[in-house]
């Protein structure tokens, strides 16, 4: 039987390095492929802010792929990245919403993109080192599962995968911890064993959202007001690119005592300030939805725990349809800082059962 071909996404990282070296074991015919998605920069901006994306990324990966006999090729993705995810995320940023560039760099670049070029050159699936696992249900719809470690688990930032994504997707790593991980990668001499996660957005790895967004808009972004609940005006603003719902620091305002941002309204340039209790809300909406365990709700409720950023524990709710294509989340306790732009994702214990974007 001919081995299956399997084109592993390879970040220079310690988990995607593991994850080619264990589907080689498991006797694929593994390709490394790292995705070139940063932009025009010069080399030394490059290596210095590249991130997962950089070239310091590159000289890892293809060092791995050399260490472990496999082939390694550098795609270029660099306008599919910018039309699905830079140009997005700044959208979202003027229209007053906190998007989540790290989701749709999954769906439509990572999986979409690079699918489809695998596919034509043979591969009958890709593969990732994300913490998550992919079941075929009984249903026989695919859904993922939470990984074997609650602390790294990264399918809320995979919940907009599609069924035909998911049956050409491997995700080896999704049954061990990190630090089993690591181990892998010291017995078999990785030289990235010990290499620290990327933690910032890869395009902007120096956090300032503001500048990057000003220098790629051809809108012009105006201070404005701070108004409170009832609408009185109570300071100015530098631009509604600078906050995002829930915010406190950075604000310069002297009301002594903590305020937050509770909304940001864009039609008016206007960011709304509240106190720590007007940040809570038990209801959200939701589009742009994604089934995965299953094919939606069809009229009925779902109690469902939901997800509303990547750092959220989840929290019971019961969802519904809204009518227009939205979703209604009703949560049982009040949550901190519903923001619009963000993903809410559902689970029934382990397994995600959709999810989409607040409105």
């Amino acid at each position: 039987m001919d081995k299956k071909k399997v084109v592993v996404g390879m970040s220079g990282g310690v988990d995607s390095s593991v994850a080619a070296y264990l589907l080689k074991e498991a006797g694929y015919d593994v390709v490394g492929v790292t995705m070139q998605i940063w932009q025009d920069e010069d080399q030394t901006t490059q290596e210095e802010n590249g991130g997962c994306c950089g070239l310091s990324a590159v000289d890892d990966a293809r060092r791995v792929a050399w260490d472990l006999d496999i082939p390694y090729y550098v795609m270029n993705f660099k306008q599919e990245f910018k039309d699905n995810v830079i140009d997005y995320f700044v959208d979202e940023y003027v229209q007053g919403k906190t998007p989540n560039p790290c989701i749709a760099c999954n769906r439509y670049v990572k999986w979409e993109s690079l699918l489809k070029r695998s596919l034509d050159i043979g591969a009958e699936y890709i593969a990732t080192g994300h913490y998550a696992q992919i079941e075929q249900l009984p249903s026989g719809r695919y859904a993922l599962k939470k990984s074997a470690t609650a602390a790294k688990d990264q399918t809320y930032a995979l919940y907009n995968l599609t069924q035909y994504q998911l049956s050409h997707t491997l995700m080896p790593v999704g049954q061990y911890t990190k630090d089993e991980i690591r181990a892998i990668a010291q017995k078999i001499n990785l030289q990235v064993a010990s290499k620290p996660d990327s933690q910032e957005i890869c395009f902007i790895p120096d956090h300032d959202y503001a500048r990057f967004i000003s220098e790629n808009t051809d809108k012009e972004l105006m201070p404005g007001n701070f108004v409170d609940l009832d609408g009185n005006v109570i300071g100015r603003h530098k631009g509604i690119t600078h906050y995002t719902v829930g915010q406190r620091k950075g604000l310069n305002l002297s009301m002594g005592h903590p305020v937050f941002v509770t909304a940001i309204r864009p039609e008016t340039n206007e960011v709304v300030i509240g106190n720590s209790e007007d940040v809570f809300t038990k209801q959200l909406r939701c589009d742009k939805l994604n089934w995965m365990a299953i094919d939606g709700l069809h009229g009925k409720e779902m109690q469902v725990s939901a997800k509303i950023r990547y750092s959220h524990k989840g929290a019971p709710c019961t969802i519904s349809e809204a009518g227009d294509g939205t979703v209604e989340c009703v949560f049982e306790e009040p949550q901190r800082a519903v923001t619009p732009g963000q993903a809410v994702v559902f689970y029934d214990g382990d397994y995600v059962i959709g999810g989409g974007t607040i409105l």
